[in-house]
């Protein structure tokens, strides 16, 4: 799975679980629904300031969605 297909997805779960509708997602964080949908598919991804919305929206981290993990040995 590449990196995009999985930001996908993790985005993709992180908005099951919040319960939020699509058209409530995309007038949160200035988009349209399309776009959303987009989102979700894979054709596109959310630019930085937009993920950081998403991500304050749905009261979720960006690390969780972008797979980021810290080395403990740093």
């Amino acid at each position: 799975m590449t990196l995009d297909e999985q930001i996908s997805k993790n985005l993709k779960e992180e908005i099951e679980n919040s319960g939020k509708t699509k058209t409530e997602i995309a007038k949160a964080i200035g988009v349209s629904k399309p776009t959303v949908s987009q989102y979700l598919s894979g054709r596109i991804q959310p630019s930085l300031s937009t993920l950081s919305k998403l991500c304050n929206f749905l009261n979720c981290s960006a690390d969780d969605i972008l797979e980021i993990k810290l080395d403990d040995n740093q």
